[in-house]
């Protein structure tokens, strides 16, 4: 069994044990109907479970429990939270749902982790969703942007991180309406929850023009390419391409649209804009003009290159995860949430509960995390469990991201 652990603690306290194949971490397993214990915070330690694809189709996204482990690291060298050391448990689920289902059960009943924060996928955490709440584990700061993780009535121990993809889908429908109006639309789409929610929002942002939608074309994310889904898109004559994919797809889809010289206006969605993982492997010659939603910096800005804040993150990357490359915006990403969490566990005091996690992770106020971009706040409530709901819209220029227009709301 492939696993890969990324443990933080005191050296006083000793590293947790890397966990062979052969032997996994023992600690007391409990029956899948017992409820987990209150808090899995110790006087010294305080354990955080996460599942990351570090092998698979999406494994781009590793990076992101990479670069946390490396900032809880900061924090730990730091002094801690509220005398307390983090432990950061980060298990491969190689972006498959029975495989996160497996590690995420390891997590709560043998390594009794107090939280799950910031795992990668909608398929992966709708695979654990409701065990997790059954368990009364907090589900932090879901990475996926899927709306079901802003559901506290029925899921009050869950909340997500991502600005919500029928936030982002409307934001697309909006600027299409204002700047494309008319036009024909091709949809390219990952067949499962996080591409039809996004869908979803584009089409209810078009509301009665979302006929002007010709052309849907799904993927599964076992194929080998998406080359005759682009080849059916074209053939559609559409003069607009949203464009919802993770990287490795997101990748190719710039890459063959350019190619065979269809030329759209082209909407990448967020989760597949990486510069490092999509722009560069495709070439960024052949996305030049694309446009995506922003809600963080990007580091390969030069307007932020006097920025403190983007000099700090720049400073951390190099001490703590010099193997990290700090121009990717995942890795910005990652910063961002491991902010937010510290921030949480801050608010806890020295209550670290199931409880008291989920209340103050639903309250948090105008919390403004660096590389934010200016004018966009986190903000939860216990009946509102979406941290975004600001974004800008942004284009690439042939080297970076660069965000234009005002920060919009989008109910």
């Amino acid at each position: 069994m492939r696993v890969l652990r990324l443990a933080l603690v005191l050296s006083s306290i000793g590293v947790v044990a890397g966990c062979s194949r052969d032997k996994p971490v023992q600690s007391n397993t409990q029956t899948e109907t017992q409820v987990a214990p209150a808090t899995a915070a110790t006087p010294q330690v305080i354990k955080i479970g996460q599942t990351m694809p570090y092998s698979g189709p999406a494994s781009a996204y590793g990076t992101i429990g990479r670069l946390q482990a490396a900032y809880f690291k900061k924090v730990n060298d730091e002094g801690g939270i509220g005398g307390r050391q983090l432990q950061l448990i980060s298990l491969d689920d190689g972006y498959s749902p029975p495989k996160a289902v497996e590690q995420v059960r390891r997590l709560v009943e043998q390594d009794n982790v107090a939280l799950v924060f910031n795992s990668v996928g909608t398929a992966a955490n709708s695979a654990v969703h409701k065990y997790l709440n059954t368990k009364q584990v907090p589900q932090l700061f879901v990475s996926s942007g899927a709306t079901k993780w802003g559901d506290p009535q029925n899921f009050p121990w869950t909340i997500g991180f991502n600005p919500t993809y029928q936030l982002e889908g409307r934001t697309y429908a909006n600027h299409i309406l204002a700047h494309s109006p008319g036009q024909k639309i091709a949809v390219l789409y990952q067949d499962d929850d996080y591409g039809k929610d996004l869908l979803k929002g584009l089409r209810d942002g078009l509301g009665k023009h979302a006929n002007k939608i010709v052309a849907e074309a799904s993927y599964q994310v076992t194929d080998p390419t998406i080359d005759s889904q682009i080849a059916t898109l074209q053939a559609s004559k559409a003069t607009v391409f949203v464009n919802i994919a993770t990287p490795k797809f997101a990748a190719q889809a710039v890459r063959r649209v350019h190619d065979i010289g269809w030329k759209p206006v082209h909407y990448l969605n967020q989760v597949g804009a990486s510069i490092a993982s999509v722009i560069k492997p495709a070439g960024p010659e052949k996305a030049v003009g694309a446009l995506t939603i922003a809600y963080f910096m990007d580091p390969t800005d030069p307007q932020y290159d006097g920025n403190e804040q983007m000099q700090r993150y720049k400073q951390f990357v190099k001490k703590y995860y010099p193997e990290g490359d700090p121009d990717e915006g995942t890795n910005v990403y990652a910063y961002v949430a491991a902010q937010v969490l510290v921030q949480v566990l801050k608010q806890c005091g020295t209550d670290f509960s199931a409880t008291n996690l989920m209340r103050q992770a639903a309250n948090i106020k105008d919390f403004t995390p660096d590389l934010l971009l200016p004018g966009i706040r986190v903000n939860t409530s216990p009946t509102d469990f979406f941290l975004f709901d600001q974004i800008q819209i942004a284009r690439f220029n042939g080297k970076n991201w660069e965000a234009f227009g005002e920060v919009v709301a989008v109910d």
